[in-house]
């Protein structure tokens, strides 16, 4: 059971292959690629895995990269979803992370980039899928966006999985509770009563 979210991971790997030919494939027009409705990481291939957050209320969170102006935006996207920022539209099948438990930890994202460009000086404008394909945030090199004006990668999947605290609180608890034992520090009102101040005369 501890292997289904790597495993999900590298089936994203293995498709991989099936999805770079069609990278110059025409996109739908950009009214029909931003509605974003209905469970697009079915028609990715990704199995949804017993564990965790539903794959329909996970939230990715994506960098985008304009490299003609040098302006980096975040783009937060739940599964199905689309962003359009100029002429480009980023698209979210879906997002994955490792459990707590299981190590190496691993955040991807199953990505799709469609572009309003011309092939050529002579054509008019036109959308293309440009990439489409799974990205990680531990391993960008496995699979990258190329592309001469836009990047995108992923910084963040919004999902929880059995076990998980909620509440900030809860978490910060358990973030001290497994510092390295120590004597805690004395608060300031009780100072004086735990124990006489160094420099004080002796009685």
């Amino acid at each position: 059971m501890r292997c289904i979210a790597p495993l999900l991971l590298t089936a994203g790997l293995l498709a991989l292959s099936a999805c770079g030919g069609n990278k110059n494939a025409e996109a739908p027009p950009p009214s029909e690629a931003t509605q974003g409705a209905g469970p697009a990481a079915n028609a990715s291939g990704v199995v949804e895995s017993e564990f965790g957050t539903p794959i329909k209320d996970r939230v990715a969170t994506l960098g985008f990269l304009n490299k003609r102006n040098n302006i980096t935006q975040i783009v937060q996207l739940k599964t199905g979803e689309s962003r359009r920022i100029g002429n480009a539209i980023i698209k979210l099948a879906t997002c994955e992370r490792t459990a707590p438990w299981e190590d190496p930890p691993e955040t991807g994202a199953f990505v799709q980039l469609f572009v309003e460009e011309r092939a050529t000086t002579r054509d008019k404008l036109a959308w293309h899928k440009v990439f489409s394909g799974w990205l990680f945030k531990n391993a960008p090199a496995l699979n990258v966006v190329e592309h001469p004006v836009y990047d995108v990668w992923v910084k963040d999947c919004a999902m929880k999985f059995p076990g998980e605290e909620d509440s900030p609180a809860a978490a910060a608890s358990t973030s001290s509770a497994a510092k390295p034992a120590g004597k805690p520090p004395v608060p300031a009102a009780e100072a004086p009563d735990a124990a006489p101040a160094e420099d004080s005369p002796p009685t």
